[in-house]
């Protein structure tokens, strides 16, 4: 009997876990109790993370579709047939006409992190489509803008704050999002422990909320104006602190100058919120010195997403808790992905580009996946006639899914990665079977880059490959070399991740992968640090509170205040929800996840359901402009009043052979968010707000 130590790589709560088996045979997944950043805590999806790897429904070969549907080849044969068909396309219609989709599991998997650059390189194409124009554009927008780069992205000091204002977020059960922050609900009691205060905003009395000291409804599609007020306060009431941020931030008149008009009544009207708790609420966090505003998918999921991020950090950088102990500060992580890429002293583009159909901004030369179809379907230089699928499954989680997965029946050829037929990979002409978790070595670049606490670990595989698979970085660089017409280049992960080890900031203290390895648990770097004045990538070294780009669009957010009506054929606004037991498109494929009862439900309030003479447990219709869905209703006070909220992830069919608990009940909310509702700010698509109706 053995143990080994690994952290999860499923969500980003990098959560260190103690597998005890014997040969394969896995007796136990625990908490790992001398992680130094989890300390033990471990969620349910870590234990399913055996069941991905024995599961008879996993892809253990490579197939190509036939007349008589797929059936298995050799990997030779599909990475030729795969690289044949890419230059086929590439040559006849140029080399953006064959587009990229990375799914959300490639920020979980160093493999692909560190091979996939040579291998979009080798492509050419400029069609690159991912999951980050679904999700979180808005905070590597803002970044770009008032910090210089778009990865220097700030998180909350959760364990020594004194007060924390959540504002579409749920991280008791995200464990953090765009945040790595496990043992989540004991960091929240220690806050409330030490005389510290939760508040939550959200159009959901979520879980998080249930723990707060208080959860205070707000209208979906609001927040930019609250936060405004908000700020407004902090003007009026002379309560601006810059702290040692002083001779460092630029823009400050301008944002007093646009501030005056949002008011906390004109807001109160707007977000449902009494002026007078924005106004004590926005008096409390001064009071309390030490104090954090958390913003995340309700906010940056929505039609004015980017100036919800970036008055966020307005907020806290005005109320002097930015980059300070207790409020929003910078990991300092041993592989810092800004240095491979810094930004400082680079030349700058003089505007942002846009993309081919409908002119939406590329940001770190993505076009918003919402617009995936159009280029598909518009016909022109550049239209994309093949698709490279690594990951992902934008037929469930892009908006309108249907659109989408029509819009891929027009294409000359599709390769996916994948470790299970989905409803996007049963499209393709080739698919590439990948490993799963434990059959991989992992160090966490992405999210040890958003870390409450500065530490560093290696996780060995715990099983050599299961079947006829590759790891995924071996796809890549097969591809690669194949593209190139040159040998592979024999690197491995574990190569470049001890020479980044070596260029980081800890190399001076002897940090190196060797030194990793002898550290099975994670190697405690300490808490975070005041260091933005370090890692600015700014040219003049200062954090700009106010680039043209947000000043324009507040235009936007004016006129659309000014236009607001009631839409008396989609009466309601629904909002998205995660679920502790599942996590995106893929994790329904584990029984001990999906077992139970329904969780793919509609939560709707108790009046709402009156007043359409509607029950728990009932199934109702749900339209809205781009499709319909029938799904069960939940009756629950825990929703506001005139909106609803559907679970993300759900929709896989039988077809596509995912064990879906339920399968019949499992509904897609892609099937109702609209491609056509973006952030015309970042890109980013608007899946919060969308406009239903609902009936027996």
């Amino acid at each position: 009997m053995q143990k080994h130590y690994r952290t999860c790589n499923i969500c980003e709560a990098l959560c260190g876990i103690e597998i005890t088996h014997e040969g394969e045979n896995i007796i136990s997944i625990k908490g790992d109790k001398k992680d130094p950043l989890s300390r033990g805590h471990i969620c349910p999806k870590a234990v399913a993370l055996q069941d991905f790897y024995f599961d008879e429904d996993r892809l253990r070969s490579p197939l190509k579709k036939t007349a008589d549907g797929f059936k298995e080849i050799s990997w030779n044969e599909a990475l030729d047939f795969t690289v044949a068909k890419i230059k086929e396309v590439q040559s006849k219609y140029g080399d953006n006409a064959v587009a990229t989709f990375l799914g959300n599991p490639n920020a979980h998997n160093v493999g692909n992190l560190l091979f996939m650059r040579p291998f979009i390189k080798a492509l050419k194409t400029k069609s690159r489509f991912s999951a980050s124009t679904v999700d979180q554009m808005p905070h590597h927008v803002a970044a770009l803008h008032m910090l210089g780069h778009s990865i220097l992205n700030p998180v909350p000091d959760l364990d020594r704050t004194n007060f924390l204002l959540v504002m579409g977020g749920n991280p008791l059960v995200s464990n953090g999002s765009m945040m790595a922050s496990p043992d989540i609900g004991k960091r929240l009691r220690s806050i409330q422990e030490r005389g510290g205060k939760i508040v939550v905003i959200d159009p959901r009395k979520t879980e998080t909320a249930k723990k707060a000291d208080e959860h205070l409804f707000i209208k979906p599609e609001s927040d930019a104006v609250l936060l405004l007020a908000m700020i407004h306060v902090l003007i009026e009431e002379n309560k601006i602190r810059l702290n040692h941020l002083k001779d460092h931030v630029t823009g400050l008149e301008e944002i007093k100058k646009l501030a005056k008009k949002y008011t906390p009544e004109k807001a109160e009207n707007l977000t449902g919120i009494k002026a007078e708790k924005i106004r004590s609420l926005t008096l409390e966090m001064v009071a309390a010195d030490k104090a954090v505003l958390y913003s995340r998918m309700g906010l940056s999921t929505q039609t004015f997403g980017g100036l919800c991020i970036w008055l966020s950090n307005i907020f806290n950088i005005l109320n002097g808790n930015y980059d300070k102990e207790g409020g929003m500060m910078f990991p300092r992580p041993a592989i810092d992905p800004i240095s491979f890429s810094p930004k400082k002293g680079r030349p700058k583009h003089k505007s942002i580009p846009v993309s081919r159909v409908r002119k939406l901004p590329k940001y770190l030369g993505e076009t918003p996946s919402a617009s995936l179809a159009d280029e598909i379907e518009t016909e022109g230089e550049g239209q994309i006639k093949a698709l490279v699928c690594i990951a992902g499954n934008p037929v469930l989680s892009v908006p309108n899914g249907k659109r989408l997965e029509k819009a891929f029946e027009k294409l000359d050829f599709i390769v996916c990665s994948d470790i299970y037929l989905t409803e996007t990979s049963k499209h393709a002409d080739i698919i590439f079977p990948a490993t799963s978790g434990l059959e991989t070595s992992q160090y966490d670049i992405t999210f040890l880059n958003l870390a409450i606490r500065n530490i560093a670990k290696y996780s060995p595989a715990l099983f050599p490959k299961k079947g006829n698979v590759k790891h995924d970085w071996e796809i890549l660089a097969a591809l690669t070399a194949r593209l190139k017409g040159q040998e592979n280049s024999g690197q491995s992960p574990e190569m470049l991740i001890d020479m980044a080890l070596h260029m980081g900031h800890y190399a001076k203290e002897g940090l190196s992968l060797e030194k990793l390895k002898a550290h099975p648990h994670g190697i405690d770097l300490g808490p975070l640090t005041s260091c933005l004045k370090d890692r600015l990538q700014t040219d003049d070294d200062t954090v700009r509170l106010a680039p043209q780009v947000f000043l324009d669009d507040l235009k936007r957010l004016d006129e659309s205040i000014q236009n607001k009506t009631l839409n008396d054929d989609f009466p309601f606004q629904m909002i998205g929800r995660r679920l502790l037991r599942q996590h995106n498109t893929w994790t329904h494929n584990s029984h001990r996840l999906s077992k139970g009862r329904n969780e793919c439900t509609l939560l709707i309030n108790p009046k709402d359901a009156e007043r359409k003479d509607i029950s728990s447990g009932e199934y109702i219709l749900v339209k809205s402009r781009v499709g319909e869905i029938n799904v069960e209703a939940e009756v629950t006070d825990e929703i506001m009043e005139g909106v609803l909220s559907l679970p993300q992830g759900f929709g896989a069919s039988k077809k596509s052979k995912m064990k879906v608990a339920a399968a019949q009940n499992s509904v897609s909310i892609n099937d109702l968010t609209d491609d056509m509702r973006v952030d015309a700010l970042t890109g980013n698509a608007a899946l919060n707000g969308v406009h239903v109706d609902i009936s027996k």
